[in-house]
């Protein structure tokens, strides 16, 4: 059976550089995958992943109400479907990520999950709690903290206003 992977960690760990890497190794075999990207990044990147070392690819752009379950199905109909892979992830809601669970368990295709874990105020996204709770294997990627100097790991995504550290405020900017 396939499984659900959920790579998280905070912003600037190469979630979308390991997208694409293993995009491009499945591509490499002759095998073919699907791309998707939520809306709100979508809408700035032009449909596309970037990664901050310069690797694109073409995505599938899905707002709230995208049924990640039924396209699949349907396009397995028509063409081979050997994985899928999302980016930012924390941005879907419980439903969605309860429809990616479903493709790995009813269709067999394994589904790899990337986004950030929690928000600058230590709060869990939608998308990333349910992840962590439904998820097969769960992958931190690490950084390194860039406060202050700090050369721990990141724990947390971090707001500056006007170079001082905030702790509240919308969720998303």
């Amino acid at each position: 059976m396939a499984k659900l992977y959920f790579f998280y960690s905070t912003m600037n760990a190469g979630k979308s550089t390991a997208l694409l890497q293993s995009n491009y190794n499945y591509n490499e075999r002759g095998m073919d995958t699907l791309l998707f990207l939520p809306k709100v990044d979508a809408d700035a990147n032009k449909n596309k992943i970037h990664s901050r070392i310069g690797l694109i690819a073409d995505a599938i752009s899905v707002d709230t109400s995208f049924d990640f379950f039924e396209y699949v199905q349907n396009l397995k109909n028509e063409k081979k479907v050997d994985a899928i892979l999302i980016d930012e992830v924390q941005f879907l809601t419980k439903d969605q990520v309860r429809q990616i669970c479903k493709i790995s368990d009813t269709l067999n295709i394994p589904s790899m999950c990337y986004g950030i874990r929690t928000d600058f105020r230590g709060e869990l996204f939608s998308g990333s709690m349910y992840l962590l709770a439904y998820a097969d294997n769960l992958v931190e990627l690490k950084t390194m903290c860039e406060y202050e100097n700090c050369t721990r790991k990141a724990t947390m995504v971090a707001r500056f206003v006007n170079g001082e550290l905030v702790t509240e405020g919308e969720k998303v900017v």
